[in-house]
Order: structure tokens, then C-alpha cells, then sequence
């Protein structure tokens, strides 16, 4: 099954030709180096060339960007490397580094290095620390030296691609490679390495229009990739995702499954040649450079694979790892608010698929594992799988045992205690599914929802959902759009009588399953419902709930954040972030419990629920009382004086108005007493 895998574009730049891409660590920058000499900086979050400066009138083959210096480091064809503070534009530094075009420069991750390669075949190494001495050359190559890259798992070697069919690996200190790799039939342009720990890949491209893929322990190939039309231009192992990507002098960018070597998609942006590929490590984005320009793509989900069960064991997934970390071990930590939690991570060992989501079921006893158009179901303790099956999507039902599987756009299957129960084909299709209290499909009609044990129609609504989420009850359910969402009750006793009396049903199901309860013009990113409030993060980064119409602001958020879940026994709320961090906020239960009865009218229980609200909570719910139309009852637990007084009088109960009068007339007074023999 291929790989799921979202491709959005986030930026097309157009220019002269691009001949080298390359992505800022920490600021929301593509940086492009033309063949006219120029160089630009894009902003690809506001689409805005921010700096663009003349570097020379011949091209420019390679820049980088240093962060730590506020750099932006050239090699051009006047052999002159060419060094520039990025913030201020000045030029800070230039020397001619070698007697031909430079073709590559590469700087090292945490030494005050550059190499350098150029058509004249040599490597140079450079310490900027030195007054940019020259500290080394690597003589060798036989042809232009094309491509020059450092091996992310020991920064001392390095590898090169060159027009003399080689790729050849370097240590530096030493002046003559380690070894050479030949295999390549014409000059190869592009060399990379592989970032995951378990294998020791190397991947070049060259002009015989193939891709390779070397063991440099064996120092042999271990897959060729063919199917570029023309010469390849540019390689990259993805740092984060298991892909490998390819562009060529044929326009195409190949996205690869890097553990199995299957085509996943090609890309055709109608910009000719491509030149250049750039990844940057904990980024889905990628900068692609082309004869007309230049484009940032979005590769994959931003939401991190990661689940939390109700007693607060989260895992998730770190490329292909699965790991836990449980919230029991930080309870004797001081926890604030937003911070992020000291947790003990252990490794639970390798998913055979690449994870895209992690779900728990409903008891916490299984996870579910998706990616790949495939599912694994592991025991969510030891990991052990326990089913697994090909699936586009999977949805747990509210009882554990119970789940469905989406195939493709027409057929969705339910599984019992992990056998196939029942095969189906929603009658418009089936674009989309989601779990809970009943199955909801999504089609080109909108949403249609199914009783799990029958699989019959209850409702089909004129809605398309992004989210769907119920409520534990049941009783309330939560459907997200692209730019709103809708509170909705069911009713399954007007469910039961339509089916007892055949009145209100129709082809679209019964007609009065639910009532819509409101609309908020908010985007919902993600949700969960506590009791009968529907807890949210929006696309603003606010965390927010809503009950009984009415929206509290628990936090404003820095970044985006996933909602995890709610522990109520600690009265908190956690959330996860795509760098797997996890923070906690605040959120009494009491008061959710008694806005929660207050909304289903059960006064006894939110008498009960009371005395257990801290004083200082207790005007936040008095003024939701009062927005629910209870005044009497919001006047009893306000502890504001100002508020109980506008109460009192709204309500007309002068007596109690006239106390408070009083009351604040004798405060009034005996602080100016106390301010005037202060004075005096």
C-alpha cells in the first residue's frame, strides 16, 4: 500500500535560474542563490522576498546559511567565497578560494569549518576562526567536484560526487579519501546521506539518469533507482520522513519510500530543470530549486502520532520508534501551567510501518498504529501485535472491542474482538470515516451516521466534517468544518419512536435525531469533551471550551498544540506538541461538573457540586449562570459585591441591594479613614 503522505506547496518564487536552495533552522527562510548572480531571501510564511543583494555579475552555484553567525556564505564563478551578514547585508568577509567555479559549499554542524569543492577537482577546508585559513585539501578527484556532504552521524567524514563517475568518502585530518565508490556509468552531480541510525546508506545521482544507493561499510549497491528521464541534478535522504527524494534535468521530483524503493509520487511544477534539493532536520519542509524559479513544499502531517489513554500513559511514535512516558511519574513535580513536563521516555522498540497516527481504544488496553495504508493494533503495555490488516483510515467505536476500517473510497469494514463482523459500501461512497457513539462516513453528500451493531442509518446531514467528536455520554457531539464548528444533542428516543411509528423517516434517516444546539465561526484544530463541555484548541492557538453556548479562554497558546486528553483526578488538561513535548494546564473539574448540571438543569447535583468550587472560582460561574438566564442562582454563589449588587437589582430584590449598599458604603469609608490618619 503506498505511503500516505500530504504534498502542500507553501511557496512559489519566481526567478532566474536556481542553482542552490537552502532552509533557515529557525526563522521561516528559503535562501536561493541565482545563475545571474543575485541572492534571495523568502519568507514562505508571508510570501515575501524579505533580502535580495548582487553577490557578483556570474553565477552563484552555492549558499549557505551559517544561523550561529547570522551568515550567508557564497561560492561563485569568480572563484571568490564571499561571506555576508544576513541581518545588516554588509559584507564581512571575501577571498578567492579556489582557481575554477565553485560548485559546493557545505558547513560543518558544530566546528568553525566550511569545505568547499570547485571544477579545479579539489576540497578545501576553511576555519573562519583562523581569518578563514585553508587547514586542508583533498586531492583526488579526477573531474569536477560537484557535490560535497557531511555525514550526520560522525561529523569527521564527508563524502563527495564528482564528474569523474565516483563518489568518494573523506576524513577530515586526512588528505586522501577513505574510499571510492564506482558504480555510476556517467559524471555523478548529487550525493547524500541517510539520518536514521540502522543503516549506513549513502544515496548519488549522476547523468546515466540513475539513482544509487551504497552501503558504505560494504562499500557496495544495495538499490539503483530508475525511471528520471534525463541527467539527476539533485538527492536528499529526508531527515525526519522514510523517503528519499530525486529531481532531475526532466522537470520531475521522485518521492521514494526509503525502506522499500517503491515510487510513492512525482511532482511536475512546470518550472523546467530542477537544480537543488534542500531538507532541514525537525522540518516537513522541503525547498526545491528550478530554472524558473524556486517552491517550498509541506511534506506530511504536522500533527505528531501521538495518544493518551485515561490514566495518562502517552506513546507515540519518533520516525518509526514507539515510545511511552507516563504522567503518574512527574505527580510529586511542582506543575505549572504550560511548561513543559519532565518525562521519563522509554522505548517500547520499532513499528514494522511508518506511524502516522496512534490511537488508543476506549479502556487503553490496544493502540492502533496507521501509516502506509496499513494498520497494526498492538497491547498498548508491551507492544505485542495483536491484529492488522490494510486500512486508509481506522476509528475505534465507544465499546473497546469494537472498531472499522476504511479501504478505499467504497468499502468500510467493522471488526469484533478483531474479527471481520460485517463488509460494507455507504451508498455515496466513503471519503472519510470517524469513530464514538455511532460510525460517521463522509461522502460528496456530507455525513452520514450509522448504528455501529446494525449498520443502519440514523442520520445523513448537509455538512463536510474535517472533525468529528462525541461526548462520552454520547448525548453530545461536536462536528468541525474548515471554518466553524456545530454543537449538536442526539435524541435516541426520538431515534426509537421514528423506527416504532415510521413517522419522520426518511431517506436522509429520522428526521429529529438531532437538534443543533449552536455554531461557533472558530476553527477547530483539535477536541475532546469533559462532561458536557467541549474542550478545543483554535487555529489562533487559543485553548478554549464551550458550554451552553457561551466560549471560556483557559490559555493562549505560543505554538500549535494537541489536545491529549484530560486526567480528572489532577484537575488537568495535557497537550502535545509536533516536537513531542508535553504541557498541562489547569482546569477544576468542580467547575466543569457544575456547568455540566447547571446545563442539564440538575440544580441538586450543582448544589452538591458547590461547596467543592474554591471561593475565587465561584464569580467565573456565577457569571455563566447569569449568561444562562439564572439569576437567582447567580446572585447565591457570586462573591463579587459590584456583581451581586447589578444582581440584586436586575432580580429587584432590594433588600439585599440596599445591604450591599451599605456594606460597600462602610468599606468606602473606613478605607478613606484609614488613608486620612495615614496622611496625617
Amino acid at each position: 500500500m503506498p505511503l500516505k503522505l500530504d504534498v502542500k506547496r507553501k511557496l512559489l518564487a519566481r526567478s532566474d535560474r536556481v542553482k542552490s536552495v537552502d532552509l533557515h533552522p529557525s526563522e521561516p527562510w528559503m535562501l536561493a542563490s541565482l545563475y545571474n548572480g543575485n541572492v534571495h531571501v523568502w519568507n514562505h510564511e508571508t510570501q515575501q522576498l524579505v533580502k535580495s543583494f548582487e553577490v557578483c555579475d556570474l553565477p552563484v552555484r552555492a549558499a549557505k546559511f551559517v544561523p550561529r553567525k547570522n551568515w550567508i556564505i557564497t561560492g561563485s564563478d569568480d572563484m571568490q567565497v564571499r561571506v555576508f551578514n544576513y541581518n545588516t547585508l554588509e559584507r564581512v568577509h571575501m577571498f578567492e578560494a579556489h582557481s575554477d567555479y565553485i560548485r559546493a559549499i557545505t558547513v560543518h554542524p558544530t566546528q568553525p569549518f566550511i569545505l568547499t569543492s570547485s571544477d579545479d577537482m579539489l576540497i578545501k577546508l576553511w576555519n573562519w576562526e583562523k581569518q578563514w585559513a585553508c587547514t586542508q585539501v583533498f586531492e583526488g578527484h579526477t573531474h569536477y567536484v560537484m557535490e560535497i556532504v557531511i555525514n550526520p552521524k560522525d561529523n569527521n567524514t564527508f563524502a563527495s560526487a564528482s564528474l569523474d563517475r565516483t563518489v568518494k568518502v573523506w576524513q577530515l585530518g586526512s588528505s586522501t579519501p577513505n574510499f571510492t565508490l564506482e558504480g555510476h556509468e556517467k559524471g555523478v552531480n548529487c550525493v547524500d546521506y541517510y539520518h536514521g541510525g540502522d543503516k549506513p546508506y549513502l544515496i548519488s545521482g549522476a547523468d546515466d539518469r540513475l539513482v544509487k544507493i551504497w552501503d558504505y561499510q560494504n562499500k557496495t549497491c544495495v538499490q539503483t533507482l530508475e525511471g528520471h528521464a534525463q541527467n539527476i541534478s539533485a538527492v536528499s535522504f529526508h531527515p525526519e520522513l522514510p523517503i528519499i527524494m530525486t529531481g532531475s534535468e526532466d522537470g520531475t521530483v521522485r518521492i521514494w519510500h526509503a525502506n522499500t524503493y517503491r515510487l510513492e509520487s512525482t511532482l511536475n511544477y512546470g518550472l523546467e530543470r530542477v537544480w537543488t534539493i534542500s531538507c532541514l532536520q525537525g522540518s516537513n519542509n522541503v525547498a526545491l530549486g528550478y530554472d524558473e524559479g524556486s517552491i517550498i513544499i509541506k511534506l506530511g502531517r504536522e500533527e505528531p502520532a501521538m495518544s493518551m489513554d485515561s490514566s495518562g500513559k502517552i506513546i507515540w511514535a519518533k520516525h518509526s520508534e514507539i515510545q511511552q512516558a507516563n504522567l503518574k511519574a512527574v505527580a510529586d513535580t511542582e506543575i505549572k501551567d504550560g511548561e513543559r513536563l519532565p518525562l521519563q521516555v522509554k522505548d517500547m522498540g520499532s513499528c514494522d510501518i511508518y506511524p502516522q497516527t496512534i490511537s488508543h481504544n476506549p479502556n487503553g488496553r490496544f493502540v492502533v498504529v496507521c501509516g502506509d495504508g496499513e494498520y497494526i493494533i498492538y497491547t498498548a503495555m508491551a507492544l505485542r501485535n495483536k491484529s492488522f490488516g490494510t486500512a486508509q483510515e481506522f476509528v475505534w467505536a465507544l465499546d473497546s472491542s469494537e472498531y472499522a476500517v476504511r479501504e478505499n473510497s467504497s468499502s468500510v469494514k467493522i471488526f469484533k474482538n478483531f474479527k471481520e463482523r460485517k463488509s460494507f459500501k455507504p451508498e455515496y461512497g466513503a471519503e472519510g470515516i470517524f469513530g464514538g457513539h455511532m460510525l460517521g462516513v463522509k461522502s460528496v453528500s456530507g455525513l452520514a451516521f450509522y448504528e455501529w451493531e446494525s449498520l443502519e442509518l440514523v442520520r445523513r446531514i448537509e455538512i463536510q466534517p474535517k472533525h468529528v467528536y462525541w461526548s462520552e455520554s454520547g448525548e453530545l457531539i461536536s462536528i468541525a468544518t474548515e471554518d466553524s464548528f456545530y454543537v449538536l444533542k442526539y435524541s435516541p428516543d426520538a431515534v426509537t419512536k421514528a423506527k416504532e411509528t415510521k413517522e419522520g423517516l426518511s431517506e436522509d434517516g429520522v428526521e429529529d435525531a438531532f437538534d443543533v444546539l449552536g455554531e461557533v465561526q472558530e476553527v477547530v484544530k483539535t477536541g475532546v469533551w469533559i462532561g458536557d463541555c467541549f474542550i478545543y484548541t483554535n487555529s489562533v492557538n487559543r485553548l478554549n471550551y464551550y458550554v451552553g453556548g457561551e466560549i471560556v479562554t483557559i490559555a493562549h497558546l505560543d505554538r500549535t498544540m494537541y489536545l491529549l486528553g484530560y486526567i480528572p483526578k489532577d484537575s488537568r488538561l495535557y497537550l502535545g506538541d509536533k516536537e513531542l513535548n508535553v504541557v498541562s494546564y489547569s482546569l477544576l473539574l468542580s467547575v466543569l461538573e457544575y456547568q455540566t448540571a447547571v446545563m442539564r438543569r440538575d440544580f441538586e447535583t450543582a448544589d452538591k457540586v458547590l461547596p467543592t468550587i474554591p471561593k475565587e472560582h465561584r464569580t467565573r460561574v456565577a457569571h455563566f449562570l447569569e449568561k444562562q438566564g439564572f439569576k437567582a442562582q447567580a446572585l447565591a454563589v457570586s462573591t463579587d459585591p459590584e456583581h451581586r449588587f447589578e444582581l440584586a437589582l436586575q432580580l429587584a430584590d432590594l433588600k439585599i441591594a440596599y445591604q450591599l449598599a451599605q456594606e460597600a458604603q462602610v468599606c468606602a469609608y473606613s478605607s478613606f479613614t484609614s488613608c486620612w490618619t495615614h496622611e496625617q
